[in-house]
């Protein structure tokens, strides 16, 4: 046990000292620019406060991100022009590749480009795919690890639920989907 307490110590200090609070449910989804892959402008995630926000980080090589894009396209269509959001941030390091990721599997929702994964890194995320949910008031409802079927009834009703603000974003977290 103290071996264990010992090598944690020194994990901490080679690692700059303090931890970081964790990203996740119920705190302020940490604020971002990045650069939109179809035509380089750039997206703040505060300008999108009000409205629901998927926020998914993936990569070109990921089996589990190109299997979950899909649906991710289908949610964007449904839900797109109501208060909804999403997000699909590349960590890939060549632009080209994600082109044509997304020319290939005919995606039409915003794509940011994160090459140093330096938004990733804010986000406490290292697995991919993985998706936060993020409500309204800017916090997080949910944090998701794996690929998902996003257009599935369960995860669009808790979504127009975020949209509709039947609930705040803070009585949402206890939800299972």
């Amino acid at each position: 046990m103290a071996l264990v307490a010992a090598g944690a110590a020194v994990f901490a200090l080679l690692m700059g000292g303090d931890t970081p609070d964790p990203v996740g449910r119920g705190t302020l989804a940490p604020d971002f620019t990045l650069a939109r892959l179809s035509d380089g402008k750039p997206v703040r995630l505060a300008d999108l406060r009000g409205q629901v926000v998927l926020v998914n980080f993936w990569a070109t090589w990921c089996e589990p991100c190109e299997a979950e894009m899909p649906a991710m396209e289908r949610l964007h269509a449904a839900l797109g022009d109501s208060g909804f959001e999403l997000l699909a941030i590349s960590v890939d390091d060549e632009v080209d590749a994600v082109g044509a990721f997304r020319e290939r599997l005919g995606l039409n929702f915003p794509i940011l480009l994160d090459p140093d994964e330096r938004v990733a890194r804010a986000y406490q995320t290292f697995r991919y795919p993985e998706s936060l949910l993020v409500g309204p008031d800017g916090v997080i409802v949910e944090r998701y690890v794996g690929g998902k079927e996003w257009d599935t009834p369960a995860y669009m009703a808790r979504i127009r639920r975020l949209i509709a603000g039947d609930v705040p974003s803070a009585a949402v977290r206890g939800g299972k989907v």
